[in-house]
């Protein structure tokens, strides 16, 4: 069977899939299943075209990765066969431990389980499947092959995950600020002292990454109604996991019925493989099959979640970098308990305060650095003549307040 296929994505044009582990590590159902995970969890409620999936983006990245390491190997930077193929294949699987709705629901459904965490558990799994074959993979994606730049690639501050998932949100999105020269970016990459630089030319193409990221994170990831709709998911879940632990019976999938009846804890989820096997089986159709059944439900609460969510009828939100009045957050809960008939220790499922960070770069370790001309290297916050760079560095803490409206 020829394996080296090509697929044709609306944001590169044709992505070549050059090996045949490449090949049958995407064939497999752990991959397979990044088909039915949304990019970017609720969000189509507010972009409707922000429809893709952590497939998409999963060859993206892997794509982007094979023409970073053609372009250092073109500079005179030796990468062997084996470590490119290793390299794509880290990339490839970075993502395959998200769940449903990618980072709403991400310890809602395992507590305190990480994606990179259920990520590296696939992995090894996968690699005694392949018979070691993904050994130098999970050297590189641990951070553990001397070669520290194919980690940096990977994961870090201008690696190849924020280049595709930018470009690919904006396009899907249509939030157009989003879109960086990926291409170019590529081209001026280099390796010095073993590190992943930016060439001194590239400057300004770092300058519109960073600020694409800062855009993108209030315009589109961390959008009012984005936020609404996620936490009303989130809301929907603890309710149901409440409901479970109290011996209520609730229609879920199997893979679902797992988790919403039992407390795994990390520990618990590394030691028992049975864990890994039904989070294998667990996707974006699991969660709203049941959300659909559950308005249906006897119990108020989380019936009106549910039917609140499929209708989208989301909670108002207020953000601010003023902490929510008390007096407020009380008349409205007062009030919401009034209109509902609802227990005073319930209304906080309709009316609540919590926070939202921003940072689209971090100054220190693994931060930015620019090969200047004279071989010096600076970080981008202090090569740059553009003052905002200092304050993209800064963490913005914004508190949020959500209601439901009655």
């Amino acid at each position: 069977m020829n394996k080296n296929k090509i697929i044709n994505d609306p944001v590169y044009g044709f992505i070549s899939i050059k090996t045949p582990l490449l090949f049958d590590l995407i064939e497999h159902p752990y991959f397979q299943r990044l088909r039915y995970i949304k990019q970017l969890g609720m969000t189509h409620l507010v972009y409707p075209g922000a429809l893709h999936t952590r497939f998409h983006h999963a060859l993206g990245a892997m794509h982007l990765m094979q023409l970073a390491i053609e372009h250092l190997q073109s500079k005179g930077h030796e990468i062997t066969k084996d470590e490119e193929e290793a390299a794509c294949v880290a990339i490839l699987l970075h993502d395959i431990g998200h769940g449903p709705f990618s980072h709403a629901l991400e310890h809602t459904i395992v507590e305190g389980v990480s994606h990179e965490k259920i990520s590296r558990l696939f992995m090894a799994n996968l690699n005694e499947e392949f018979d070691g074959q993904l050994d130098l993979a999970l050297q590189i994606f641990n951070n553990q092959h001397p070669k520290k730049f194919l980690y940096q690639l990977i994961s870090g501050q201008l690696d190849l995950d924020r280049l595709d998932y930018l470009n690919r949100d904006s396009f899907f999105s249509g939030v157009t600020e989003g879109m960086v020269s990926s291409d170019r970016i590529i081209k001026l990459i280099n390796i010095k002292e073993d590190e992943l630089v930016v060439e001194e030319k590239g400057i300004y193409s770092i300058e519109k990454f960073l600020i694409a990221r800062r855009l993108m994170y209030w315009q589109v990831y961390l959008h009012k109604t984005v936020i609404a709709a996620e936490q009303l998911l989130v809301k929907i879940l603890i309710r149901a996991r409440e409901l479970a632990s109290n011996g209520v019976e609730l229609f879920a999938t199997p893979a679902l019925k797992h988790f919403l009846y039992k407390d795994i804890n990390e520990t618990a989820f590394s030691l028992d493989p049975t864990h890994l096997q039904f989070f294998s089986m667990l996707d974006d159709h699991d969660i709203m099959s049941s959300i659909k059944v559950w308005q249906l439900h006897d119990d108020f609460i989380l019936k009106t979640l549910c039917a609140n969510l499929n209708y989208r009828n989301l909670y108002k939100v207020e953000i601010s970098v003023e902490i929510p009045n008390k007096e407020k957050v009380d008349e409205l809960s007062k009030k919401v308990i009034e209109k509902l008939g609802i227990d005073e220790d319930d209304s906080a499922y309709f009316v609540f305060t919590d926070t939202i960070n921003n940072m689209a770069y971090k100054t220190g370790n693994g931060s930015i650095n620019i090969l200047m001309k004279d071989g010096s290297l600076k970080d981008i916050a202090t090569a740059s003549d553009n003052s905002n760079l200092e304050a993209l560095s800064k963490t913005v803490t914004k508190n949020i307040l959500c209601y439901t409206k009655v």
